[in-house]
């Protein structure tokens, strides 16, 4: 356990340089927060804004042009400017608060724009399938992977319920007819849940 604490503290020490670091070779920009910090007059310590100008108000030092420079050369010119109000040059601390990170707008998920269609019955491939709103029954027909040979496609049953009544309509549709182009009227435009069911063809039908 013993060299645990020492390896720990060598970490510390390593992340502090590099901070440091990082700050000393960062260049000030306008809208930056510097923290001013005066040791022998902590009454002058402040927070101060670079203003579009680039330039930042201190008591004592007056107006000073901070933007483009580093923070050792800021240190160096806020020194200059008040040492004549110190019987020696005092010790300036700057630094570069990190900008506020701005609350992030919960993203609103983007409306589903798929409807779901089910088909029963003497169908390829019963079940489910995703649809695009708009789409009528022979092209919601085209993804049931077709009709068994045992379909009695003249009576095919749409079962469509009102989600605000809970009624149910029934509508019977002659498959061949619409394809034969005698009853397109009953092509009908496909709702979301809408079930199909394709009956079972009946002897000699």
């Amino acid at each position: 356990m013993g060299h645990i604490k020492p390896f720990f503290l060598a970490m510390i020490a390593i992340l502090v340089a590099t901070a440091s670091y990082a700050q000393s070779n960062y260049r000030i920009q306008s809208g930056d927060t510097l923290t001013i910090e005066v040791l022998e007059d902590p009454e002058l310590n402040r927070s101060v804004i670079v203003l579009s100008d680039g330039r930042i108000s201190f008591p004592l030092a007056g107006t000073l042009r901070v933007a483009g420079r580093t923070i050792a050369e800021v240190q160096a010119s806020v020194t200059s400017a008040i040492s004549s109000n110190f019987a020696t040059s005092p010790n300036v601390f700057v630094a570069v608060l990190p900008a506020p990170e701005l609350p992030v707008e919960p993203v609103e998920p983007e409306p589903d724009p798929t409807m779901e269609v089910f088909f029963l019955g003497e169908v390829n491939t019963p079940g489910s399938i995703m649809v695009t709103p708009g789409q009528r029954f022979l092209q919601v027909m085209a993804g049931s992977g077709g009709l068994t040979r045992f379909a009695a496609d003249k009576r095919i049953q749409l079962r469509r319920t009102d989600p605000a009544t809970g009624q149910t309509r029934l509508f019977e549709i002659n498959y061949r007819a619409i394809l034969d182009g005698a009853q397109i009227q009953n092509n009908i435009v496909i709702e979301d849940g809408d079930v199909i069911i394709v009956p079972e063809r009946r002897l000699f039908e």
